[in-house]
């Protein structure tokens, strides 16, 4: 009986794997499953590249309907988390979990190079560039060299001098639709790069990185001469300057 019973259990085992089998829906591009039908078809937007939702504001478009949601929040400023220690509010939770880091003084996340701790991965990531002399494109024309092939080529056209994206607000001219998108947030307003720290808003992501290294800490700017660390290309820069005028004396 007993042998008779562990046979029928294990029919039961195979039966329930097998309906739990039937039951996944599977991506015919990449073979990842899901448990619901919904989230597959969420997921098959990556392979076919449709972006159904739509920001009335800006016509910027997104696969999800919650990432359309969190980016309406740019438009109507809306911060619905807020820090209950400060209270100061922010549009996303990630920017709250990071704002918390303040408050607890915790870096979780460490750089395996030096050993310098951040409140982000992205804070860590960006650090990691200092570490990372690799720049496999090289510019035929000045030898500046670049770690990704899109600077490279925007690069490029700085010296080719085709500036065919043109502002229809004030007729400048730009090299890359990068560009011309960047220079139109001056007749908009569109500010989209905000500090995980603050909430602060900036309208490049540029002037967000300079601007995090207040909160960070970061000095990815460093002296050849005597190793002293900076948080902005202008300051070693007019450091060396005037090592050099000292020298010189």
């Amino acid at each position: 009986i007993h042998e008779v019973n562990e046979v029928e259990e294990e029919r039961c085992k195979v039966k329930t794997s097998r309906k739990k089998a039937k039951q996944l829906h599977t991506c015919s591009q990449c073979g990842k499953s899901f448990r619901l039908k919904g989230i597959l078809k969420q997921h098959m937007r990556i392979h076919t590249g449709e972006k159904p939702y739509t920001c009335p504001q800006c016509g910027k478009r997104f696969r999800q309907k919650g990432v359309l949601k969190k980016h309406m929040r740019i438009h109507t400023g809306e911060k619905p988390y807020t820090c209950p220690q400060c209270g100061k509010s922010f549009a996303a939770a990630s920017g709250l979990s990071y704002h918390l880091h303040v408050h607890s003084g915790e870096k979780p996340f460490n750089c395996d190079q030096c050993g310098k701790k951040f409140i982000s991965s992205s804070n860590l990531k960006k650090h990691l560039t200092v570490h990372s002399d690799e720049k496999p494109h090289v510019c035929s024309y000045c030898g500046k060299s670049f770690s990704r092939l899109a600077s490279y080529k925007q690069h490029q056209k700085t010296h080719d001098e085709v500036r065919d994206h043109v502002c229809c607000e004030c007729d400048k001219s730009f090299t890359t639709a990068v560009y011309l998108k960047q220079h139109q947030r001056i007749h908009t307003g569109e500010k989209p790069y905000k500090c995980s720290y603050c909430g602060k808003s900036f309208n490049q992501s540029g002037n967000l990185k300079k601007h995090e290294r207040v909160h960070s800490g970061e000095k990815p700017y460093h002296c050849t001469w005597c190793g002293e660390s900076f948080k902005h290309s202008n300051s070693v820069e007019n450091h060396m300057k005037k090592i050099c005028l000292k020298s010189s004396l």
